[in-house]
């Protein structure tokens, strides 16, 4: 007899683990992706798409610029930023309107491997339409998802409820 299954966590836990939901399926779509950069024979993080991507689209830009346009942390981009230099893929310049902050651009080896993707991208983006329409306009609902987390985040939700709850 085989042993027990264990039970999916996040999946029996509905909206308790929305959080651990998106992490599971951001993390299978970019494990996914990575597979077809591998079969491409294309060193590659799904991480660095966003980064190159805005550079491809609007030239130098400073991290803050960067985690602005993605809705990410400074940090995040950062983290990213030295990976992409530690790959001879983006090099930073001096800001000429701040000295003291940084603009990032592609290299040569940057704006090759982006032509070199560019059908790869293509396709995933492609799959990305087609698996929302399959998913019957997932989108929509994550837009529903962030408005109402706009209008107030799980923590400010987490201490009312605390603070109901209290005596």
């Amino acid at each position: 007899m085989a042993p027990e299954r264990p039970a999916d966590y996040p999946r029996a836990s509905g909206a308790a683990a929305l959080g651990a939901r998106l992490r599971r399926l951001s993390e299978r779509i970019d494990r996914d992706a990575g597979r077809l950069y591998a079969e491409l024979d294309v060193r590659f993080e799904q991480r660095w798409f966003g980064v190159l991507n805005q550079l491809v689209l609007h030239g130098r830009r400073s991290v803050g610029d960067l985690a602005v346009a993605l809705g990410v942390t400074h940090v995040a981009v950062s983290q990213v930023r030295q990976a992409l230099v530690a790959e001879g893929l983006v090099a930073e310049d001096r800001d000429p309107r701040d000295g003291r902050s940084r603009v990032l651009r592609l290299t040569r080896e940057g704006e090759a491997l982006v032509r070199r993707l560019a059908p790869a991208w293509t396709a995933l983006a492609e799959a990305a339409v087609e698996l929302n329409t399959e998913a019957q306009d997932v989108l929509a609902a994550l837009e529903r998802l962030e408005a109402a987390l706009d209008r107030s985040s799980i923590l400010d939700r987490a201490r009312r409820i605390l603070d109901s709850a209290r005596p």
